[in-house]
């Protein structure tokens, strides 16, 4: 016996998944793309901007990490240059551009001589040694590192040559002494030492703190003979 039912009730369940198949949202719609369209805009920042904003901070990192390995290199040409070729009519400072200090607390017969006519480091350490048998300073106690300060506290220039400088590459960089003593003493301003900022050690004539600056840059130097 066949029910006279079946029929109308098959016709009704097809119809009403026809219905729900054109009303079931889907992403490939119009009104879908722009309501994404309006989520993207309500950021606040346009995707072509992110990706803009992504490559100008990659390019100043790069720019950063060349500038520091440019002075680098810069500073260790400086530091192997033979400073006699540098200045052919090079001559040996005048007595009244000089000031020079006998004995000190903890060593009485060191002598120091402070240059003010400013230099690079590589003809500061040339000057030592050649019109005065020394080098530039070496500073390995508190006591001679204050002595150093009070000695250019009336200087104009805000920092001095001493004979540190730093040498190597990468991670394999160390401080040494121009003199060759042991590096065991350090008397470092805040954020120091920087290696970005140059490669030679300079003392601050307020303070007496060190900082770091280019091999290049002339300032007053103190000679230790």
């Amino acid at each position: 016996m066949k029910h006279p039912l079946l029929l109308p009730l098959l016709l009704l369940g097809t119809v009403a998944a026809f219905r729900l198949e054109n009303h079931a949202p889907h992403l490939d719609s119009r009104d879908t793309q722009a309501d994404l369209s309006q989520d993207l805009e309500g950021s606040g920042v346009p995707e072509g901007e992110l990706a803009l904003n992504e490559e100008k901070i990659q390019s100043e990192e790069e720019q950063v990490e060349a500038s520091g390995y440019q002075n680098d290199f810069d500073d260790e040409k400086a530091l192997q240059l033979n400073p006699s070729a540098l200045d052919t009519n090079f001559q040996c400072p005048r007595t009244e551009d000089t000031v020079e200090i006998v004995g000190s607390p903890g060593c009485k017969t060191c002598r120091y001589i402070l240059v003010t006519i400013p230099h690079i480091f590589t003809v500061a350490q040339h000057t030592c040694r050649n019109c005065y048998r020394g080098n530039l300073v070496s500073v390995h106690n508190f006591a001679t590192n204050y002595n150093l300060q009070c000695m250019t506290s009336t200087l104009n220039q805000g920092q001095v040559w001493i004979g540190g400088y730093i040498s190597g590459w990468n991670h394999y960089r160390c401080f040494f002494w121009s003199d060759g003593s042991c590096w065991n003493y350090t008397n470092w301003a805040a954020g120091q030492p920087n290696s970005q900022a140059g490669s030679c050690v300079t003392l601050c004539t307020r303070g007496g703190q060190w900082q770091m600056a280019s091999c290049n840059r002339p300032l007053p130097y103190i000679c230790s003979v």
